[in-house]
């Protein structure tokens, strides 16, 4: 058997590196090109890390365009003579999706250098399909994920963390559920704050440092009414009566208040005049707000009803408002004199302050 050449090494290097950033999972390689007498000869010995289990596996290194590669390579193993305990890992520059589910149908597990994984074992199973290379990228040197920056995903993501810190180095579970996001975005949002040089570590256990806090708040209020706000299904209604809100219990609606009614409920400061309601992805909730307060259907309205798009279990502040951060960004994105003081007055006291939420 010929050689591993350094564009084999690579891949796998690469390929471990992206297992850590869809899942969270820690690989390495313990011996390249391990000698078996006769049979099967892998590329490498590879050691995963997962719930504090260690699973190893005989790597083989190989592009796949065609399903008859994984059965020749699921064969070879089979027949071969494999070392002791290994299970078989074919680890390939690029998985597709119609691949993955040959794979997962052939039993053959699997990673790429895109984040594409099948892994399994006892209290193992990981099945990750679909991520793509990022565009204008050779899917061989998956390096650049600065390129997703401005996503909608990442910015779900990016809110999540600066809401609550302790999510920095919590299980990629966690946030996938705080920020409501796939499991396998998670890693690549991590990928680009650190190579945007806003996080620091991640290799470790508990040792990721977020840094630059002030700058990516900024960045992420202002990419916020760009990129994500448009995708949050916003309707618009008018209602009878100017003040209508103020009696209002809107968390029985499971919505929560953001921009100027935020501000007003926060600090006081604001009259408010246009209303903006996070509904928590409940249709029957809005069928039910519409109808009790006699809200109808105005493009032109002052009252804006979005979907919310994090769920965060714990209580806030004011659980009638939504995270300072978001009505932050509310008020900032319209330059308004008052909504921009307002805004710059919510900063100051619950984003800025330390030991506050962002």
């Amino acid at each position: 058997m010929k050689p591993q050449t350094k564009e084999e090494q690579a891949v796998l290097i690469r390929a471990l590196e992206a297992l850590k950033r869809t899942t969270g999972m820690t690989g390495q390689v313990i011996e390249r090109e391990p000698a078996i007498d006769q049979g099967f000869r892998g590329d490498a010995r590879v050691e995963v890390e997962a719930n504090g289990q260690l699973y190893r596996y005989t790597a083989e290194v190989k592009r796949v365009e065609r399903f008859v590669t994984l059965v020749n390579i699921r064969n070879q193993y089979v027949h071969g003579d494999p070392l002791p305990g290994d299970q078989l890992l074919l680890v390939a520059p690029r998985i597709t999706t119609d691949i993955a589910e040959k794979c997962h149908e052939l039993d053959l597990q699997f990673i790429d250098t895109l984040g594409n994984a099948y892994l399994r074992g006892p209290g193992l199973f990981i099945l990750v399909k679909g991520q793509r290379a990022i565009e204008g990228e050779d899917f061989w040197l998956v390096e650049k994920g600065g390129r997703r920056a401005g996503t909608a995903t990442n910015l779900r993501v990016f809110f999540a963390l600066l809401c609550k810190p302790e999510l920095l180095n919590a299980p990629y579970r966690d946030i996938t559920q705080a920020a409501g996001v796939a499991l396998g975005t998670v890693g690549w949002a991590f990928y680009d704050l650190n190579a945007r040089g806003y996080t620091t570590g991640g290799k470790g256990k508990r040792d990721r440092v977020l840094l630059e806090r002030k700058k990516l708040v900024q960045e992420w209020a202002t990419n916020y009414p760009i990129k994500l706000r448009p995708k949050l299904n916003p309707r618009r209604f008018r209602a009878p009566t100017i003040d209508w809100w103020k009696g209002v219990n809107i968390t029985q609606y499971g919505a929560q208040w953001g921009g100027e009614v935020a501000a007003e409920k926060l600090e006081g400061y604001l009259r408010p005049y246009e209303l903006t309601i996070y509904l928590h992805n409940k249709q029957g909730n809005l069928a039910k707000l519409v109808a009790e307060h006699k809200l109808r259907a105005d493009l032109k309205g002052d009252i804006e009803i979005l979907e919310a798009f994090w769920d965060f279990k714990d209580e806030q502040l004011l659980p009638e408002t939504v995270p300072p951060l978001l009505a932050y960004a509310d008020l900032m994105a319209i330059p308004d004199p008052r909504k921009l003081e307002a805004a710059n007055i919510i900063y100051d006291r619950h984003i800025a302050a330390p030991n506050t939420e962002a």
